[in-house]
C-alpha cells in the first residue's frame, strides 16, 4: 500500500448468533478477516469476537445501517486474542447449555408467559444475556433474582422478535437449505399476505409461515419481478361477455401472459392470451360481444417447401429429363430416314452378284440416284465389308430384301464371299422399282428378273428343308460344303 494511505480505521465484528457491531482499531492492528479479537464490553470487562469486515466495505455498511461514524457508543479492540483467551471463551460457552435448561425450570415456577430461546455469557464470565420472546410485557423483576442467586453473575434480559428467535437458533428450510436469518439475512423487512396474492401463490398459512411462525421473508424476493410483469396483464374484475355465455378467470400465468376462463358450471378451462382478453375488455365497454373467447383462425399461407426453395422441384426435374429423351429419340429416327435412300443405293459388299468366269458386265442406263451413290462404294478401302446401319434405319432394308427376294445370296457369290468385290454403276442390274434401291445384275441373267425369282425360290426352300441345293454354309447338309447338289446358274453353264 502507499505510505500515504490510510486505512479506515472501524471494523465489523460477529459475535455469537449473527449479532454483529462496530468497534474501532486505534492501535492500528494488522487485522485480518476471520481473526480473533478481545473487544470491550458494554458494561464493564472485556468480550471475544472474530472480524468479519475491515477496509473501504465497513464505511459503505455502516452508511447502509446509518450509524455515524464519530458515535461515542462506538467502541474500541483491546488486542488480537491469545490462546489463553480462546480457552477461556470456549469453557464459559460450555456453560450456556446447563444454564438456559435451569433457567428455563425457573420461569415455569414462576408461570412466566415468555420463552427463553438462548443465553449468552461474557467471555470474562461477568455477565450473562438471556434472550427470550413474549407476547405481552412480562414483570420478569423476581426472576432476575432468582437467576443472578443461581449463577453468580450479573443478568440482563433481552427481547427479541420471533424471528430473531429462529435466527439465533438455526434450522433448515423448507426449500432444504439453511435458513437465511441464521446465516446471511441481518434486516427483516415487514412480509404482508398481497405479496402473496402477486404471486398467485395459495392463501395457505401452513405453507406461506416458516419456522418463526410468520410469513416466510423469501416471500419479498421476486416480489419485484412479479410486479414488473404484471403491468402488462389487464385486471380482470367482471366475467367476459361473449355469445356463447359469461366467462369468468380462473387462473393466470404471469411470465406466459395466458388466462383461463370458464363459463359457470363447466370445468373446460380455455386459454387465452393476454392481448385477447384487452380486445373483448375494449369490445364489451361498447357493448359488442364476440361470437367466441378465442383469437379466429386465419388461413396461414403455406411456406414453400425448402427442395423448392433450394434444389427446385423434383417434378420438373423428371419432366425435363423425359423431354431430354424425347428429343433424343426423334433426332435418331430423323438421321435413319436421311440414311436410308444413300444406304440403299450403295450396293451391298458379298450379296450382290460377282462377275463370273470369262463375263464381263454390260454397261446399262443407271439412274441419278444409283450413280450419285456409287462413289461412297467406292471410296471403301478393298477386303473391307461397307458398315451397314444399324437399328431403325437397317430395318427398311431387311424389309426390302427379305420380301422380294431382293439381295439373296447365289452360291457362287457365298462362295467368293471372301474376295472383295469390284462395285461401280455398272453392276446395277435394272432401274428401282418404286423408289427401292436397285439390285446388281451379272451377265448372261435374264433382264425381267425371271431367274433370280427362281433362285430365290430355291433359296426358300433350301432354307425350309424341303429340296435339297444351295442353302446357308454351316446349316444342316444342305449347304455345297456337306456335299450336297448344287443348282446350276446361268452365270455356271
Amino acid at each position: 500500500m502507499p505510505s500515504d494511505f490510510k486505512e479506515f480505521d472501524l471494523v465489523e465484528v460477529r459475535f455469537k448468533g449473527g449479532r454483529k457491531d462496530f468497534y474501532r482499531n486505534k492501535s492500528r492492528l494488522p487485522l485480518v478477516t476471520g481473526d480473533a479479537v478481545v473487544v470491550e464490553s458494554a458494561g464493564s470487562g472485556w468480550h471475544l469476537g472474530h472480524v468479519s469486515l475491515k477496509g473501504e466495505l465497513v464505511r459503505l455498511q455502516m452508511k447502509k445501517k446509518k450509524v455515524p461514524q464519530d458515535s461515542k457508543d462506538i467502541r474500541t479492540i483491546l488486542r488480537v486474542a491469545t490462546e489463553q483467551d480462546e480457552e477461556r471463551w470456549q469453557a464459559v460457552r460450555d456453560l450456556e447449555t446447563g444454564t438456559m435448561f435451569k433457567a428455563r425450570a425457573v420461569v415455569d415456577e414462576l408461570r412466566l408467559k415468555m420463552k427463553l430461546s438462548d443465553v449468552e455469557y461474557q467471555a470474562d464470565r461477568t455477565r450473562a444475556t438471556f434472550f427470550y420472546s413474549a407476547d405481552d410485557r412480562v414483570d420478569f423483576r423476581d426472576l432476575i433474582k432468582r437467576l443472578a442467586d443461581e449463577f453468580r453473575v450479573r443478568v440482563e434480559m433481552r427481547q427479541i422478535s420471533l424471528r430473531h428467535e429462529a435466527g439465533r437458533l438455526g434450522g433448515i428450510g423448507s426449500c432444504g437449505r439453511e435458513l437465511c436469518c441464521s446465516t446471511w439475512l441481518t434486516d427483516f423487512k415487514s412480509v404482508s399476505t398481497t405479496a402473496a396474492r402477486y404471486q398467485n401463490l395459495s392463501l395457505n398459512p401452513a405453507k406461506l409461515s416458516g419456522q418463526c411462525g410468520r410469513l416466510k421473508c423469501c416471500l419479498n424476493y421476486e416480489l419485484d419481478t412479479y410486479l414488473d410483469a404484471l403491468k402488462d396483464i389487464p385486471q380482470v374484475q367482471r366475467p367476459l361477455l361473449t355469445e356463447k355465455g359469461e366467462y369468468t378467470l380462473q387462473k393466470t400465468d404471469i411470465f406466459k401472459k395466458k388466462m383461463w376462463f370458464a363459463v359457470r358450471g363447466d370445468n373446460n378451462w380455455v386459454v387465452v392470451p393476454t392481448e385477447r382478453v384487452r380486445e373483448v375488455l375494449d369490445l364489451n365497454k361498447r357493448g359488442e360481444k364476440p361470437e367466441s373467447l378465442l383469437v379466429p383462425v386465419r388461413e396461414e399461407e403455406k411456406a414453400p417447401e425448402v427442395t423448392a426453395i433450394v434444389e427446385g422441384s423434383l417434378e420438373r426435374l423428371d419432366d425435363k429429363i423425359k423431354a431430354s429423351k424425347r428429343s433424343k429419340r426423334g433426332k435418331k429416327k430423323k438421321g435413319a430416314d436421311d440414311v436410308a435412300p444413300v444406304t440403299a443405293a450403295a450396293p451391298r459388299a458379298g450379296r450382290s452378284g460377282a462377275p463370273r468366269s470369262g463375263a464381263t458386265p454390260e454397261p446399262r442406263d443407271v439412274p441419278a440416284t444409283t450413280v450419285a451413290a456409287a462413289p461412297e462404294a467406292e471410296a471403301a478401302p478393298a477386303g473391307e465389308e461397307r458398315s451397314r446401319p444399324r437399328g431403325a434405319a437397317a430395318r427398311p432394308l431387311n424389309r426390302r430384301g427379305r420380301g422380294r427376294g431382293e439381295g439373296k445370296r447365289t452360291d457362287a457369290s457365298r462362295a467368293g464371299e471372301g474376295t472383295p468385290t469390284p462395285t461401280g454403276p455398272a453392276d446395277t442390274a435394272r432401274p428401282p422399282r418404286e423408289g427401292r434401291p436397285p439390285r446388281a445384275a451379272a451377265s448372261g441373267e435374264a433382264p425381267d428378273g425371271a431367274a433370280s425369282r427362281g433362285e430365290n425360290g430355291e433359296g426358300r426352300r433350301n432354307r425350309s428343308g424341303r429340296r435339297g441345293g444351295g442353302g446357308r454354309p454351316g446349316r444342316g447338309g444342305n449347304g455345297p460344303d456337306a456335299g450336297g447338289s448344287t443348282p446350276s446358274s446361268p452365270a455356271a453353264s
